[in-house]
């Protein structure tokens, strides 16, 4: 297993962005999140290398382990960890040609 999410929650201040998400998601496969806009799939995915701690007043709640170490455990070396699990942002601003 590369990644295991076990009862995964995310929270804004009190407000609730993932709620209860557990999943395995293999090594050299490619894995889909799809959802409708603003279902937190983007803070799911920010949850997953840590860049959600960015953000003030957040929280998680739940498991991550990325290849048998948990994510969250205060001595992960977070640079390490976001080169490791990286994001791809969409832009929204792209000139028509690219659309």
């Amino acid at each position: 297993m590369a990644l295991r999410i076990k009862n995964l929650n995310f929270y804004y201040g009190r407000r609730k962005a993932v709620e209860d998400v557990s999943m395995d998601i293999m090594p050299n496969e490619v894995t889909a999140i799809i959802g409708p806009s603003g279902c937190g799939k983007s803070t799911f995915l920010k949850a997953l290398n840590r860049i959600s701690e960015l953000d003030d007043n957040t929280r998680v709640e739940g498991s991550v382990d990325f290849f048998g170490q948990n994510i969250y455990d205060p001595q992960v070396n977070l640079n390490r960890l976001r080169r490791q699990i990286g994001m791809v942002f969409q832009n929204q601003s792209l000139p028509d040609e690219y659309l």
